[in-house]
C-alpha cells in the first residue's frame, strides 16, 4: 500500500464505515442470541454472525493502520 492516503479518501471513508456497521451488528447480535434463548441452531446462527462481523471490524481495524500510520496519511491540503 504505497499511496498516501487522507482521511477525506474514499478508501478510508469506506473502512470507517464498515468497520463502524461491523461492530453495531457484533453489539445487536447480543440481543439477538438472547432473544432466541431455547432455540440452539438460531442462537449458533447469530453467534456466528457476531464472529464474522468482529473479525470484519478488526479486519478494518487493520488495514486502517496500514493505510494511515507510518507515513501512509498525506497531510490534507
Amino acid at each position: 500500500m504505497a499511496t498516501q492516503h487522507s482521511p477525506a479518501d474514499d478508501i478510508v471513508y469506506n473502512l470507517v464505515s464498515v468497520q463502524y456497521h461491523a461492530l453495531n451488528a457484533a453489539q445487536a447480535y447480543d440481543s439477538y442470541v438472547q432473544d432466541a434463548e431455547g432455540h440452539d441452531d438460531v442462537r449458533a446462527l447469530f453467534q456466528q454472525c457476531a464472529q464474522q462481523d468482529a473479525e470484519r471490524a478488526k479486519k478494518c481495524h487493520e488495514l486502517l493502520g496500514q493505510l494511515t500510520g507510518d507515513g501512509g496519511l498525506s497531510p490534507s491540503s
